[in-house]
């Protein structure tokens, strides 16, 4: 029997899920859920019956600096049964942090890392959250916007210690928003 997610179970879902909205775009379902319920959300959606996903496919980061919520942590879900993907998003600001959700789908364990990593978004009981794709006295997560292009320590060669220095880059100017329309729009 194939079961796919139709308006119908959509619906049913919501009525037993704490879901604060669904986006549905051609044959992409995204629902967002508050993080407080998001490892009792992932929870359902692997074990139930009618849903079975049972493969975490990824998590992800999305920053938008300018909103209240500023991440967006994205979970990408498939359901092998159902040949069904599903996606999970979860909306916090900067001072909040998510559930680990690695006793649900063990592979989250490097997902997160990676996202507290790049963005810096905390991921509470997580068993082991580091850093995986930066050095470890790293500053900063270069994910972010408002991360500076040129980071916040230079490493290079210097002549005269014969060695490789780490040393803090100096700012020459502010910090500037830049108008893309170009010079002649005002």
């Amino acid at each position: 029997m194939q079961h796919k997610l139709t308006l119908s179970s959509i619906k049913t879902l919501t009525q037993v899920l704490p879901i604060s909205k669904i986006h549905i775009f051609s044959n992409e379902i995204v629902i967002f859920v508050k993080p407080e319920f998001l490892v009792d959300t992932l929870f359902f959606l692997k074990n139930h019956i009618l849903f079975q996903f049972t493969i975490l496919t990824s998590i992800s980061g999305v920053d938008y600096p300018e909103k209240k919520h500023r991440f967006e942590v994205v979970y990408d879900l498939l359901s092998v049964t159902f040949n069904q993907r599903l996606r999970v998003k979860v909306l916090i600001n900067e001072l909040e942090s998510v559930n680990s959700c690695e006793k649900v789908y063990p592979a989250a364990n490097w997902f997160e890392c990676e996202v507290w990593d790049m963005y810096g978004v905390f991921f509470k009981n997580h068993s082991n959250l580091r850093r995986i794709l930066t050095d470890y006295g790293f500053e900063g997560h270069p994910l972010r916007k408002d991360f500076p292009l040129n980071g916040y320590i230079e490493v290079r060669y210097s002549e005269n210690h014969k060695r490789v220095i780490s040393e803090s880059v100096e700012f020459s100017q502010e910090y500037r928003t830049f108008n893309f329309f170009g010079p002649w729009n005002k």
